[in-house]
């Protein structure tokens, strides 16, 4: 991939390879299902280490809070006035191991299928982005873990635009601040963030994938559950007085449409997904999450569901169903619409590097759509990483360098 001056200087006078390295090294794994907040206190492992290369960074009031949120600021140094914040996730998925990570790096990647171990292969054929990567330097574990790119190379992004700025005062910046939250892979990244202390007038989060992506939308978010409350009685005495509520959650299920699935949508499309059933023939809850771009395409699931509930209903009188929806998140378009000011600067940014922004709707939720519903617009811009969440996880380190080059080109063109 054709490379800006402004990412050799990057990857020439800033720490970002070791500090990536170094990153991904710390074991900061989110926990599911726990009570405390981080979710791992291991996570602070890191926070603690990242603020005082703040420090040394010449940032000022830096300070990790009691859960684990780490604060920066830099004042402007031209009397621009507009305040900016940065903002990446210390924790890692849960979906495979993360502990141990060994970062293998492959320099003047050649093209080739990458071996690690286990018999995990990255190749061009499953990852067609390391074609765009020839000559680069590549990183991967070494097969056993995942990489924890995500979002480590946003904060190495992040902290690399820190030294580069440190190292050219001659470049006019507005007020920066910088905020690296814990457990957004569990869900919670900014259940306990303090705006006041981000204190900025919007943000940008480096959490995606290959360059140049750029994100404004993202799923409206809903949770479903539907309980089956049947009779249970001794099956050999059961005719005409059991009311199975497995049989009846089973029917349920089989009518939601197959066309309205995860694995039968794509692009805007919506769905409807069961994630998990339990009980037994008494009582069986099925939990399902409804996902769409649009709120109103959201009304006409529920109603899918509802009438699926009274034809089932209808089949079985004595066969008690209650239900519950919940709001998990929104579409952040629905705050930046108003403010497209903010995705401007950005696409300004990629222009400059010479580059078109690609400009993709997250299937998937982001810390930044909770942000902008909390005063604090927030879109989220390309980290560089792939294939997150798995042992194939990969990124290249130029890619890194690429997305701090865009977060130093919206500070230069920032009013």
């Amino acid at each position: 991939m054709k490379r800006h001056e402004l990412v050799t200087k990057i990857l020439n006078e800033t720490a970002i390879k070791d500090r990536f390295i170094a990153y991904v090294k710390e074991d900061t794994q989110a926990v599911p299902g726990s009570e405390t907040f981080p979710s791992s206190p291991k996570q602070k492992n890191l926070g603690k280490k990242l603020v005082d290369e703040l420090e040394r960074l010449g940032m000022q009031n830096v300070e990790m809070d009691e859960n684990g949120y780490v604060y920066a600021k830099l004042p402007s140094n031209c009397g621009k006035k507009t305040r900016i914040a940065f903002i990446a996730h210390m924790d890692v998925a849960a979906d495979c191991a993360g502990e141990g990570v060994n970062p293998q790096i492959h320099e003047n990647y050649d093209g080739s299928a990458i071996n690690l171990k286990n018999g995990i292969v990255i190749s061009p054929e499953d990852s067609p982005h390391l074609k765009e990567c020839i000559g680069d330097t590549v990183i991967t574990s070494d097969g056993t873990t995942l990489l924890g790119a995500d979002d480590k190379a946003g904060i190495a992004a992040i902290m690399s635009m820190v030294e580069y700025l440190n190292k050219h005062p001659e470049i006019q910046r507005p007020e920066i601040r910088v905020c690296f939250t814990p457990d957004e892979e569990i869900g919670r990244g900014v259940d306990f963030i303090n705006i006041e202390k981000v204190d900025a007038d919007f943000a940008y989060t480096l959490d995606g994938g290959f360059p140049y992506e750029v994100n404004y939308e993202n799923f409206n978010a809903f949770s479903a559950v539907v309980k089956f409350k049947g009779i249970s009685i001794h099956p050999g005495y059961a005719k005409d007085k059991m009311v199975n509520a497995i049989r009846y959650a089973g029917k349920f299920i089989d009518m939601l449409p197959k066309d309205m699935s995860p694995e039968r949508t794509e692009s805007r499309e919506p769905f409807i997904h069961p994630i998990n059933v339990s009980g037994g023939s008494e009582e069986v809850t099925v939990s399902m999450i409804l996902r769409s771009f649009k709120l109103e395409d959201i009304e006409d699931e529920k109603k899918i569901i509802l009438d699926a509930i009274e034809k089932v209903k209808a089949e079985e009188p004595k066969l008690n169903i209650e239900h519950e929806f919940k709001q998990s998140y929104l579409n952040m378009y629905e705050v930046l619409k108003d403010k497209m000011h903010i995705y401007k600067y950005v696409e300004k940014a990629i222009k400059d590097l010479g580059e078109e922004p690609n400009v993709v709707p997250i299937r998937g939720g982001t810390d930044g759509s909770r942000l902008s519903f909390m005063d604090l617009p927030c879109p989220n811009i390309f980290a560089g990483g792939v294939d997150f969440h798995s042992q194939k996880e990969w990124v290249a380190l130029e890619n890194i360098a690429l997305a701090s080059a865009v977060t130093i080109k919206i500070i230069e063109n920032a009013e």
